[in-house]
């Protein structure tokens, strides 16, 4: 591969007050400014800023503090050790892949012998990182001067500017034959918000579908709560939770996936529980001595059925991803809980029954109930030493509170 790591013909950083205010950042007074800004306080902003002036030109100053924001924020997602060298734009931090969940990408690629990857809309480099850092050589690309060159100064900034190549492009002209695999991470964000229905991406999920099935392997990034009948049935689909929050959801195709087969991984773990088709709908019955509640990816991908056959439950409601069971059962994939009352919904008889039992820390949980928890919680006017933990619900169909506390 030609390493060209240059932007397509556009208005130059002068001409572009952003990509002049990043350009001054790399400098190195920028960098002297981002080093001091490290640790400061966004409450201290103005007093901060106006120290800064007297001795920084003030757009120099308001860059480095915009920057310095990002990179607080980015910590979350990337880690401190990264995320200080690192280098973001708003949209960025906003839509970059979690290290954890780009890492976890890239090693099933490095796994099936991939080499070679070309990211498309690529943004600030998230995901070219993790690939990098895998061993794999990176073709970036992204459309947008500005989100190109951070993903550049992210690519130098941790010392992976030898295996990827940053290219200013739209990436429906990229020419992917010489790849390995292709990743697609089309923008699913627009000048409204979210973007809901995967042809309003950006490329559409149609296109993006079609330039997998022309790659030996390909992977495509799209939001958790696609619709499963937007799905193809040449696509392996995994749903990826971290830390018991759902993250993403990735379409796989080609060589060393499975199609059609539905996929939850649970990280920072790695458990990963699959199945080839969603199962028919599991039993309904009462509740018993022990609840269930499924990692959400486990819910996003439709294989709550199976976790009621492995352990030998039931739902307590048709519409509701909570089960239940009469023996104790233990699996990475559903946090459990030993149920002590069932009651009908009523403020009144809780409130009764957490000051019987001098409940002074309560957790809320629902499903299917309208309730907000912490106004519950405000109601119940807790105190004492003990703790509890509520589920507010439908149990055939009836809103019903359930009592209890975790297992283990």
């Amino acid at each position: 591969m030609d390493r060209v790591n240059a932007t397509t013909p556009s208005a130059s950083s002068a001409d572009d007050p952003a990509r002049a205010a990043f350009a001054a950042l790399r400098t190195p007074e920028g960098e002297q400014l981002l080093a001091e800004l490290r640790d400061h306080d966004p409450a201290d902003e103005l007093a901060t800023a106006t120290r800064l002036r007297r001795a920084h030109p003030a757009e120099l100053v308001s860059a480095a503090l915009g920057q310095a924001r990002l990179r607080q924020r980015a910590v979350a997602k990337f880690g401190a050790e990264d995320a200080y060298r690192m280098y973001f734009t708003p949209n960025g931090v906003e839509q970059a892949t979690r290290t954890s969940v780009a890492a976890h990408r890239a090693a099933r690629f490095a796994g099936l012998g991939v080499r070679s990857v070309a990211d498309l809309c690529c943004g600030i480099g998230g995901d070219a990182i993790a690939l990098a850092r895998a061993g794999i050589s990176v073709l970036a690309v992204d459309r947008d001067p500005l989100t190109a060159e951070v993903a550049r100064a992210n690519a130098e900034a941790l010392g992976l500017a030898d295996l990827i190549e940053v290219r200013c492009a739209d990436v429906t002209e990229i020419d992917i034959a010489p790849y390995d695999a292709v990743f697609v991470d089309p923008a699913r964000r627009g000048g409204r918000g979210r973007i809901f229905d995967p042809e309003a991406y950006s490329p559409p999920l149609s296109w993006a579908t079609a330039a997998a099935l022309k790659a030996p392997r390909a992977a495509l990034k799209i939001a958790p709560g696609i619709p499963h009948e937007a799905i193809g049935p040449e696509a392996e689909a995994e749903w990826i939770s971290d830390g018991g929050d759902v993250k993403e959801a990735v379409l796989w195709y080609g060589e060393g996936f499975a199609p059609g087969a539905f996929r939850a991984t649970l990280l920072p773990s790695g458990a990963t529980l699959s199945a080839p088709a969603p199962l028919p709908a599991p039993p309904v019955g009462p509740v018993g001595r022990y609840l269930y509640e499924p990692d959400g990816a486990v819910i996003r991908a439709h294989l709550v059925a199976d976790l009621v056959e492995r352990c030998g439950g039931r739902l307590v409601d048709e519409t509701i991803a909570y089960i239940t069971s009469d023996e104790p059962y233990s699996s990475p994939y559903v946090t459990g809980y030993e149920i002590t009352d069932e009651l009908p919904f009523s403020m009144k008889r809780l409130k009764a029954l957490l000051r019987e039992r001098r409940i002074g820390v309560l957790t809320v949980k629902k499903r299917g109930s309208a309730v907000e928890p912490e106004e519950l919680r405000r109601r119940m006017k807790l105190s004492g030493p003990g703790s509890a933990t509520v589920f507010l619900t439908r149990v055939a169909g009836a809103p019903t509170m359930l009592i209890g506390h975790p297992l283990g």
